[in-house]
């Protein structure tokens, strides 16, 4: 349904991005008027302002069963952007808690601002319905994390992940805006919902079509950083600062999967089979190539880069396993995702308070961490079990609903696939986790100190993980009906 006449009740729809601009001015004014000694506490402001617009908008921004198109259709506002713009605000909320134990980051309050914009951008793009739309605000996304990447101008390694992710997001994004003005001259529309009413009448040829297709997913899969788009993503997660490299993998992720759910299904349903088998062979390569590269790492960031690739596999399974437009494939794409992002935000939770008191990302450095630090210990495991597949985490279950769905679709091989990929993650994985409680190490004797709001964000991670391993049913009917919405 189409809203074209001005309504005051859009202005709820859109609750969630008005809150985050008034959270940005009162950062600027924060950051104005407190003493310098006390802008640690920017980072309190930040987390608990969007933890209090997550609850606002729970009450007063959920949207109805039948979703509806808004301004003019620019914007859809149904269950799954609904579902996606949750993830955002709670992944911006732990990552303000992450940044605050940094002593060169934590007290900028234009950290929080650019990380702010990021996440407007994100909103912005799991709703929009339109093409312009969707271009800005990819582009709001993305600006603020080139910047972020890079904030650490007096590290080398910084400015080099900020300078190659703008270099990378450029080229890609030029791509992108040349396939969307393709798709505007062939169906004279930028509205998502009408453009394959568009293709349809204009008869065109299946391989313009899937030109024009290759372009846009070309710049959408840079963002969930799948391969051949993958090559940015070690460099840069190794030298950003660690919390936006968890940012990078978690938040900015999901919107790029939010945007790839709509804009497929709905702009390009007359070439479903063509693009799903694309898909498929993409989540093959993606899942394979990171997998095995991680094993070679020995920087904890890279492995994890590697392994955020890989995921970004996993779950396109859910996406290529959509065939007459299942909805046990997009809600196991939603329902990978909240576990992922919960699950990957804690494992870089854990690589930020280790490197903040070692300096080093090596993985032979985090020898002895189970007698310096059991909670740590503890969350890195439960971290890296969930990412690996192991019951009864969180991760066990999603992949589960993931490879059930590519069994759905016929693809037992892929399932297949996924599950020996599953087992090589599990073995780097292992690695790591021996080096933590085997290895001994000189300064096993001292205990590292934890930060309070490193305590807290790591808690209602290890929380979330347990809670979606062990009852699984609330979490994957919300996905479900996210998905039933996306039509």
């Amino acid at each position: 349904m189409v809203s074209g006449n001005f309504d005051p009740s859009m202005f709820l729809a859109i609750f969630p991005e008005i809150m985050i601009l008034v959270l940005g001015l009162l950062i600027l004014l924060f950051d104005l008027f407190l003493p310098k000694e006390q802008h640690d506490k920017l980072g309190w402001v930040t987390a608990g302002g969007l933890t209090l617009i997550i609850i606002g908008s729970l009450f007063v921004a959920q949207p109805s069963g039948i979703g509806e198109q808004i301004f003019g259709g620019m914007l859809r506002h149904d269950g799954l952007s609904f579902s996606f713009k949750m993830i955002f605000l709670f992944s911006a909320a732990i990552t303000a808690m992450f940044v605050m134990g940094m002593d060169k980051v934590g007290k900028r309050g234009e950290f929080y601002l650019l990380m702010l914009a990021s996440t407007l951008g994100m909103c912005l793009m799991s709703s929009a319905s339109d093409l312009i739309m969707l271009y800005l605000a990819i582009e709001t996304t993305s600006i603020p994390l080139y910047i972020l990447a890079g904030f650490m101008t007096e590290d080398d390694k910084s400015t080099e992940a900020g300078f190659k992710y703008l270099l990378f997001g450029a080229m890609t994004s030029a791509i992108l805006l040349y396939g969307f003005s393709l798709l505007f001259g062939f169906t004279g529309t930028t509205n998502i919902y009408k453009i394959s009413y568009g293709l349809q009448m204009g008869s065109f040829p299946i391989v313009v079509v899937f030109g024009v297709l290759l372009l846009i997913v070309t710049g959408f899969i840079f963002k969930i950083s799948a391969v051949p788009m993958h090559f940015w993503a070690p460099d840069v997660y190794e030298g950003a600062p660690t919390p936006v490299a968890g940012f990078l993998s978690t938040a900015s992720k999901a919107a790029g999967f939010s945007v790839l759910l709509r804009v497929l299904l709905i702009a390009f349903p007359g070439v479903l089979p063509y693009w799903s088998a694309f898909l498929v062979a993409i989540s093959t390569l993606t899942m394979t190539v990171g997998n095995l590269l991680a094993l070679t790492q020995k920087n904890i960031k890279r492995m994890l880069a590697y392994s955020s690739i890989a995921h970004a596999g996993y779950a396109l399974i859910g996406l290529g396993s959509i065939s007459s437009l299942s909805i046990l494939g997009i809600s196991s794409v939603v329902f990978y995702l909240v576990a992922y992002v919960l699950t990957n935000l804690a494992a870089f939770g854990v690589v930020a308070a280790f490197g903040k008191v070692s300096g080093s990302d090596d993985i032979a450095a985090y020898a002895g961490l189970s007698r310096r630090s059991p909670v740590l210990a503890l969350t890195m495991m439960v971290a890296f079990l969930s990412l690996a597949g192991m019951p009864p985490f969180g991760g066990f279950v999603v992949k589960f609903i993931v490879f059930s769905a590519a069994v759905q679709a016929n693809l037992i091989w892929l399932a297949v696939v996924g599950v020996l990929n599953s087992i090589v993650g599990l073995y780097y994985y292992l690695t790591v986790l021996k080096v933590v409680y085997l290895y001994r190490s000189e300064d096993e004797e001292k205990p590292l100190p934890i930060p309070r709001s490193y305590s807290i964000a790591l808690c209602v991670l290890v929380f979330g993980i347990l809670a979606i391993g062990i009852v699984m049913s609330p979490w994957f009917n919300l996905s479900t009906a996210a998905a039933h919405a996306l039509f």
